[in-house]
This record gives C-alpha cells, sequence and structure tokens, in this order.
C-alpha cells in the first residue's frame, strides 16, 4: 500500500466541476491561491525565483476508477491511460501554473483548472530543460484539440 499525505490546499474560483476548464492552458489569467500547511513552508524557500510550478495533486472529487472514459473532448470511449481524464486508478492531477508571488506559505498563481479545496501532494519548479518536449504526434487528441479553450468540465467523472 502506498499513501500520501497532502501538503496543502488549492483554492480557485471554481466550486463546481461544470465551470472548470479542462486543462491549465485554457485557464488563461484564472488566478488562485495554494496554500501549504505549516509544516512544509520551510520548503518553499527559493521557490519564487521560478515563473512557472508544477502543482501535483488528489482528484479527490472524482469517481470511481474507470478503464474505459468518454474524454471531454471526444465522443469515443478511449483508454484512461490515452486520456487526462480524474476517474483513473491513482487519481493524480497534473497542472503547470504561472507563480505570481510567494506569500509566507501561500502562493499566488495564475493559469488554474483545479476546483476549490484539492489536496495538494506536491510542488515541483517547472523548467524548460527539463520539462519541455516536441511531440511528434499526440495521438486521438490531433483532431479535437483546437476545441479546448471553448470546452469546460462536466459531471462526467465526478462522483
Amino acid at each position: 500500500m502506498i499513501s500520501f499525505e497532502p501538503i496543502g490546499t488549492v483554492h480557485s474560483p471554481y466550486r463546481r466541476t461544470e465551470d472548470m476548464p479542462i486543462q491549465a492552458s485554457a485557464a488563461r489569467g484564472i488566478r488562485g491561491t495554494v496554500e501549504v500547511f505549516p509544516r512544509y513552508a520551510e520548503g518553499l524557500k527559493d521557490l519564487d525565483g521560478f515563473s512557472h510550478i508544477v502543482l501535483l495533486y488528489h482528484f479527490h472529487a472524482a469517481s470511481a476508477p474507470k478503464l474505459l472514459v468518454v474524454p471531454y473532448l471526444d465522443t469515443e470511449l478511449r483508454g484512461v491511460f490515452a486520456t487526462r481524464a480524474p476517474a483513473r486508478p491513482n487519481p493524480i492531477g497534473l497542472s503547470v501554473v504561472r507563480l505570481i508571488r510567494v506569500a509566507g506559505a501561500v502562493l499566488e498563481v495564475e493559469g488554474v483548472d483545479i476546483i476549490d479545496g484539492t489536496p495538494l501532494l506536491d510542488i515541483k519548479p517547472y523548467v524548460p530543460r527539463f520539462d519541455n518536449r516536441r511531440a511528434e504526434r499526440i495521438g486521438w487528441l490531433s483532431k479535437r484539440i483546437a476545441g479546448m479553450r471553448s470546452k469546460k468540465s462536466d459531471n462526467r467523472f465526478h462522483g
């Protein structure tokens, strides 16, 4: 058994899943905060030198895991590992957000696509030389990605 304990909480303007963008890149201008619990605050030292951070969090509002899902940008059943759907065997979410400011144990961020109250598992600095890759193919998404900015989440993955 593997278990994780949250290190903080993500706060956003999204109280309902139906209002959320489906990816952080479609949440430009949307601000939120990341509250890091006091016992982990020391770990934020030097984070303010980074323009972007990676948030890893628990999809706490997701429905039971499914191996086949109809993703937000599609109408066909797909294998969950070929999607970003939250109803996963290990419901871990990942978002790259802009770090606006570090104020004590609170991070002000922009580009938030996360529901308010989400348990935070980890924070990592985004480093383009480490993290940016040129993808030669993006599977079934190549025919659907153009509609991402206008697509909102819905209740299909939330229980």
